[in-house]
């Protein structure tokens, strides 16, 4: 997607915000792992946004984006409710590669202190 204007990004804090809420009241299962709305990019258009989910303590991540996207209609009307928009953006939903990349950074930094020394 392109660089967001200000009304863009408004748009997507307030869709990561609600999400958010979401995640915790109504999507969260004992033994479902933490799932996070680590960001959000929406359309210059405001049509479509792009969550970016991190699961945490899920032996099987794919799982829980697999539900969420079985219930992105609950997801989408909750929205509508809450975001008083003109058009109710279609919500497309990625497991964010970011904290594991990190935690693989973290990983050769460690690996790489202890054979230096």
């Amino acid at each position: 997607m392109t660089k967001p204007g200000l009304r863009a990004r408004r748009v997507a804090e307030l869709i990561q915000e609600e999400i958010g809420r979401l995640l915790i009241r109504e999507f969260q299962e004992p033994g479902s792992g933490l799932v996070t709305v680590t960001r959000v990019e929406v359309a210059p258009d405001l049509l479509s946004a792009r969550v970016y989910l991190s699961v945490f303590g899920s032996p099987d991540p794919e799982a829980s984006l697999a539900r969420l996207e079985s219930r992105k209609g609950f997801f989408r009307k909750t929205l509508a409710s809450r975001i008083k928009l003109k058009y109710n953006p279609a919500l497309f939903f990625a497991l964010d590669p970011g904290p594991e990349y990190a935690d693989k950074i973290d990983q050769l930094i460690e690996r790489t202190k202890k054979d230096g020394t």
